[in-house]
């Protein structure tokens, strides 16, 4: 049986001898995004269908210990219904979970069905609201979109919530990521990510949208944060 974990210290040692360091870097990184890509796939297949990342980090939590019972929800992006069903599920609130992909909303429906859970398929951007809402959810939904201050300053008014509970992906998670930047290589965790934050910068594009962060935290090498309308301070 071949040895992989020896095989492989004796191609990489190789390389450091035949590779210049940059061209060993950028083998060496291409390697490592393609693990991660497979990593994920089998993990959630591990975790039949859904990605262990909802079960191992908690990050469900932070959202779930900050809403009501009597609260309406709006969580953008929702994908296949996972937050809006434990929200509903956890806290008694009614839950609109909305997103783009009608596969993402067919399979919500499917799976996450619960009597406090609506889900709509409409574009974000183009979607008119038939009502208020308490807290508006945006988890792991901003790095993706373009307009992003416009988009929160739309919902400011058009919806009118008390609050945003917002998840983004750290660019500061690993010295890695800005040397993957450096040598021109693949540097995001899904290439569909319009960026990856700095606190510095996610919390300008707050400013623009003319709300604040009245709380946050780091974690998992991502930001959870509480925004609120910059006349409630």
């Amino acid at each position: 049986m071949i040895n992989i974990k020896r095989l492989s210290r004796v191609v990489i040692s190789k390389g450091l001898n035949l590779l210049s360091a940059r061209k060993l870097l950028c083998a060496l990184f291409f390697i490592d995004n393609w693990l991660y890509y497979f990593q994920t796939q089998a993990a959630t297949r591990y975790n039949n269908g859904i990605h262990p990342k909802h079960r191992l980090t908690q990050y469900h939590n932070f959202f779930v210990d900050r809403i009501q019972d009597d609260e309406k929800v709006l969580d953008i992006g929702c994908g296949i219904g996972v937050v809006a069903f434990d929200l509903a599920g956890k806290t008694g609130a009614y839950v609109v979970g909305i997103d783009i992909n009608p596969k993402n909303i067919s399979l919500a429906r499917e799976k996450h069905q619960h009597e406090n859970v609506r889900y709509i398929c409409q574009d974000i951007f183009t979607w008119e609201p038939d009502q208020c809402y308490d807290t508006v959810i945006l988890s792991n939904v901003l790095e993706h979109l373009k307009e992003r201050s416009k988009l929160l300053q739309k919902l400011r008014w058009t919806v009118n919530p008390s609050r945003f509970l917002i998840r983004v992906p750290l660019f500061e998670r690993d010295w890695r990521i800005p040397l993957k930047k450096e040598l021109g290589l693949e540097w995001r965790l899904d290439p569909t990510h319009v960026l990856e934050y700095s606190f510095e910068t996610f919390e300008n594009e707050i400013r623009l949208a003319g709300l604040t962060i009245k709380s946050h935290e780091i974690r998992w090498g991502e930001i959870w944060a509480e925004i609120i309308p910059q006349e409630e301070i």
